[in-house]
């Protein structure tokens, strides 16, 4: 890899885009594309840790994918959580830390079991941080946060003046967490759907044009440099 470790960012977030149009090009079901997407995951995340990415931040499943067909939604279920059931496996003896951004009570009993056992299995770990946005809606993390500074307020915990932007974004999934500097979208589309609307807004935004399952180690080098090769003013000269 050609780019400067020193002014690298710290934190990626990807809209893995492109798992339903890379298996209909091949003439094979959806689910295809989403189990060669979730090997591709897998593949880049070993690499960020391996290159010393603090915070890589993916998004898996929307909270409006529920809206497509039954039998895609039930495998894809299916096939993220056999995946966190094989990564809580792995991820700790490659010192990746997992963690997951989004309503998980709406998901079923099994797949939460699986989260927290994930979870609660590489809390410890040391390398990137590993950020699994599922069942998250952008809009729905603001309005929980906002309800939850709303029951401070209301409980006399704190004042209406005190409300900030820390205060904010200590109430958002991603607490404790630095922004995104970089998101990466794949296939070709060019919008947010959604994902991370508070923390994105001083993020650079790459797209690329390729979908997700065909996307490399060597695209993630591409964006780095290209990252690199960009002047980041937030709102100054």
């Amino acid at each position: 890899m050609d780019f400067d470790r020193e002014k690298m960012p710290k934190h990626i977030a990807i809209i893995m885009d492109g798992n339903r149009r890379w298996a209909k090009a091949k003439g094979l079901p959806a689910n295809y594309g989403h189990k060669e997407g979730a090997k591709t995951l897998e593949k880049i995340v070993r690499y960020c840790n391996k290159i010393g990415l603090k915070y890589i931040t993916v998004y898996a499943f929307s909270t409006e994918n529920w809206k497509r067909a039954q039998d895609e939604v039930n495998a894809l279920m299916l096939l993220l959580q056999s995946y966190l059931d094989d990564y809580s496996k792995r991820a700790d003896t490659e010192n990746i830390k997992v963690q997951i951004l989004g309503d998980i009570s709406a998901l079923s009993v099994g797949m939460q079991k699986s989260i927290k056992k994930c979870v609660e299995r590489t809390k410890d770990n040391t390398g990137v941080t590993f950020n699994i946005a599922l069942n998250y809606g952008g809009r729905d993390e603001i309005v929980r946060a906002v309800r939850a500074i709303a029951e401070n307020v209301r409980d006399g915990k704190i004042e209406v003046n005190q409300i900030d932007e820390d205060m904010i974004s200590d109430n958002l999934y991603t607490k404790g967490m630095p922004d995104p500097d970089l998101l990466i979208r794949t296939s070709g589309e060019m919008r947010t759907s959604n994902f991370l609307p508070w923390q994105l807004v001083y993020s650079e935004f790459l797209f690329v044009d390729k979908n997700w399952p065909d996307f490399t180690e060597e695209d993630v080098d591409k964006a780095i440099i290209e990252y690199e090769r960009r002047h980041r003013k937030f709102g100054g000269n």
